[in-house]
């Protein structure tokens, strides 16, 4: 089981690489797709059943969910690692319980800014904005004119976990400290909520219903102007003839935080490959290179991932990052990445707040006016006290 595509020729390549798979061990394998927001369930029911699906593409640290159903991929992530010049340190953090590995990175998602220059540049910012205040600023003009921003408030597996957490670590606030115990209710976190509410204000409508695929049709249908998402935006119009003006000024960038320190916060956490059937054990293959190559260049920035860069370091130098300059900023992705348990551990109770969409339920509550800080905070930390008990 796998999510559904965002670019056509993504799902070519998967396809193609089961199909090579298939040729050079005999194995059959049927490939079920679904939407971000029911991989979890799913993956969650088979790996407690035993029964299903054998193999799941996760999103975050799905594996950690249910980390003694999973097979230990040691062997195949050892292979990988020596091989191809060692994990990423997000990657690997994510994957791992202790020594062991519950699934095999992936990618990581590289949540950049995607906005249209033209519209940046009408509203006075001709070089994106590297820090909070100047972010906020863009956005209000952007909106001014008519060009809003927009970033997704809904239960958006992928987008919303990924810029909401952007905006909570930038502030300094994290769920958990490096000891795993609950710090969600400070003034760092008070504040993230404030810049976040004055932020939505300036969004386009409706974004508080967002799943993962609302802010790339917004995009590319001309209503959206800045948003936070990985390459599939960009290569949706690179392979669309009538979206030849959307390309055309579409660009990217890693915004800042006041501290400086954006590297570490603007993409999110790795996806992986876990298994949840015995009968994967005897059939671990390796496919050759040349299947990830193509892969790679067949799907666009698609670094043994979906529209995510690579977790493995030998793919930092890849053609693909210099074959179009707009892929450039997605080459070290990985490495600016933090799990996402933040500072905190990688585990199950890191995995369970994410499932439970805490941290954008916070602030999707305070945004939209269903809670004021103060409770939307208090009931964040009590959801998460009952997780970390």
């Amino acid at each position: 089981m796998r999510w559904k595509r965002f670019v056509p020729a993504e799902d070519d390549a998967f396809n193609a690489m089961v199909a090579a798979f298939k040729t050079a061990t005999g194995t059959e394998m049927n490939v079920f797709s679904e939407s971000f927001e029911d991989v979890q369930p799913k993956a969650s029911v088979a790996a407690n059943t035993g029964s299903g699906l054998d193999m799941a593409w996760g999103l975050h640290t799905l594996p950690q969910l249910f980390p003694t159903k999973v097979l230990k991929m040691n062997d195949v992530a050892d292979y990988l690692g020596k091989k191809y010049g060692g994990w990423t340190d997000a990657a690997a953090r994510t994957c791992k319980q202790g020594n062991d590995w519950l699934g095999i990175p992936v990618a990581t998602i590289g949540g950049y800014m995607t906005y249209r220059k033209s519209a940046t540049d009408k509203a006075g910012f001709k070089d994106f904005p590297k820090d909070f205040p100047g972010f906020l600023e863009m956005c209000k003009a952007l909106k001014a004119n008519n060009t809003p921003a927009g970033f997704a408030l809904g239960h958006a597996s992928g987008d919303a976990n990924g810029w909401l957490h952007w905006v909570l670590w930038g502030h300094g606030a994290y769920t958990v400290d490096k000891d795993d115990k609950v710090s969600i209710n400070s003034p760092e976190t008070v504040k993230a909520l404030e810049y976040c509410k004055a932020l939505s204000d300036s969004f386009i409508p409706g974004v508080a219903s967002w799943n993962d695929s609302s802010n790339n049709k917004a995009f590319l249908a001309g209503e959206l102007y800045c948003t936070s998402n990985g390459i599939s935006i960009y290569v949706a119009a690179k392979d669309d003839p009538s979206k030849k003006t959307c390309r055309r000024h579409l660009s990217r960038a890693v915004a800042g935080r006041p501290d400086r320190q954006a590297d570490r916060t603007c993409s999110f956490v790795s996806r992986s490959w876990h298994s949840t059937s015995p009968n994967i054990r005897t059939r671990r293959r390796r496919l050759p290179p040349s299947c990830w190559r193509r892969r790679i260049t067949t799907s666009g920035c698609r670094v043994r991932g979906d529209i995510s860069p690579h977790t493995l370091n030998a793919y930092d130098n890849s053609p693909v990052w210099t074959a179009d300059p707009k892929n450039a900023v997605f080459a070290q992705a990985s490495k600016r990445a933090l799990p996402a348990s933040g500072i905190g551990t990688p585990g199950e109770k890191a995995a369970t707040a994410i499932a439970d969409f805490i941290v954008v339920d916070m602030f999707a509550n305070y945004c939209t006016g269903a809670k004021d800080a103060k409770t939307a905070v208090a009931e964040a930390e009590r959801q998460l006290k009952r997780i970390y008990r």
